[in-house]
C-alpha cells in the first residue's frame, strides 16, 4: 500500500483493534494487553497490507504467505486482526479467555481456530517452527515466504540463537523474522532482566540481514516489511527490528512492564476506550 487513503484505513482498523484489545482481557479479566497494544500496527500492517494470504484456512497454505506468533501470549491482539481480517466472525471475540472457547489464552490448535497453524506462547520455539515451514516451502518449489514475530525478552532463550544459526548457514532466506522491540517483559525493563546489549550487531554476527523501524508508524512499517520482501528469497534471512512501545494507544499503559500480563478494571476500561474511536463497530 502507498497511498494515504490505504494509511487512513489501517490507522483506523488499528484503532478499533486495540478496542478489541482492552475488551477482551477486561472481560474475563484475564490476558496481556500491553504487548499487543504495541503490536497492533503490525498484525494490521501483515494482514491487511503486506501478507499473502486466504481467510479460506488450511493447515498446508499452499501458495500462501504463512505467520508464526512465537510470543503467543499477545494472542488478543492476533485473533483481533484474525476476525476484522475474515477468518471468523467478529462476535467469536467475546469468548476470549472463556470455558471452551477456540481463543485461548495462548493460541492453540486442536480447537481448529482458522488462522493458526501452531499451539505458541512456550517462548522460544516460534523461529524454529518458521524455519521448518520456510524449507518446506522450498522443497515444494512453493515462492510463498515465511514470516514470525518474537518477542525482545524472548531473546534471553537460547533456542532462538541455535535457529537463528541453523538459518544463516543453510540460507533459509524466504523468512522474515521481526522482534517486537519495546523493551519491557513480565519482571521489568529488559535491560535489567538480562541486557541484549547490541542486538543489531548480534543478528548480523549470525549471518542476518537487520532491518530497523518505528512499529507504531504505520507508514514506516508497511515501507520496511516491503522492503523485507524484496530483499529476501536471495542469500541471508532477514531480521526486522521493531521498536514498539508497550500499551500503545492507552497513556497510561504505555511503556510500563506492569500491564504485561494485568487486565484492567471497570474505570481503567472506560478510560482506555475514551482514547480509542470506534470505528469499524464494536462485537
Amino acid at each position: 500500500m502507498s497511498s494515504q487513503t490505504d494509511f487512513v484505513k489501517l490507522k483506523k482498523v488499528s484503532s478499533q483493534v486495540r478496542r478489541d484489545i482492552v475488551r477482551m482481557v477486561h472481560a474475563c479479566q484475564s490476558g496481556h494487553p500491553g504487548g499487543s497494544l504495541g503490536c497492533t500496527e503490525y498484525f494490521v500492517a501483515l494482514y491487511y497490507s503486506v501478507l499473502k494470504h486466504n481467510t479460506h484456512f488450511t493447515m498446508e497454505g499452499k501458495g500462501e504467505d504463512l505467520f508464526f506468533l512465537s510470543n503467543g501470549h499477545i494472542s488478543p491482539v492476533w485473533y483481533s486482526v484474525l476476525a476484522r481480517a475474515g477468518y471468523f466472525q467478529v462476535a467469536e471475540l467475546a469468548s476470549f479467555r472463556q470455558l471452551n472457547t477456540r481463543l485461548q489464552g495462548h493460541p492453540t490448535t486442536h480447537e481448529h481456530l482458522p488462522g493458526v497453524r501452531i499451539a505458541s506462547g512456550s517462548l522460544g520455539q516460534g523461529l524454529s517452527v518458521a524455519l521448518g515451514a520456510a524449507q518446506a516451502k522450498k522443497l515444494n518449489d512453493d515462492k510463498a515466504t515465511i514470516y514470525v514475530l518474537m518477542g525482545d525478552g524472548e531473546q534471553q532463550e537460547g533456542q532462538v540463537w541455535e535457529a537463528a544459526m541453523y538459518a544463516a548457514h543453510n540460507k533459509v532466506s524466504n523468512v522474515i523474522a521481526t522482534i517486537d522491540y519495546n523493551g519491557q517483559q513480565i519482571d521489568g525493563p529488559v535491560d535489567q532482566v538480562l541486557s541484549l546489549k547490541d542486538l543489531k550487531a548480534k543478528w548480523e554476527a549470525f549471518g542476518w540481514h537487520v532491518l530497523e523501524c518505528d512499529g507504531n508508524n504505520i507508514e514506516e512499517l508497511v515501507a520496511t516489511l516491503d522492503l523485507a520482501k524484496s530483499l529476501s528469497h536471495k542469500e541471508k534471512p532477514l531480521m526486522i527490528l521493531m521498536k514498539t512501545i508497550m500499551g500503545k494507544g492507552v497513556d497510561f499503559m504505555m511503556g510500563s512492564h506492569k500491564w504485561h500480563g494485568v487486565a484492567p478494571n471497570d474505570v481503567e476500561l472506560e478510560k482506555a476506550l475514551a482514547q480509542l474511536p470506534e470505528t469499524l463497530g464494536d462485537y
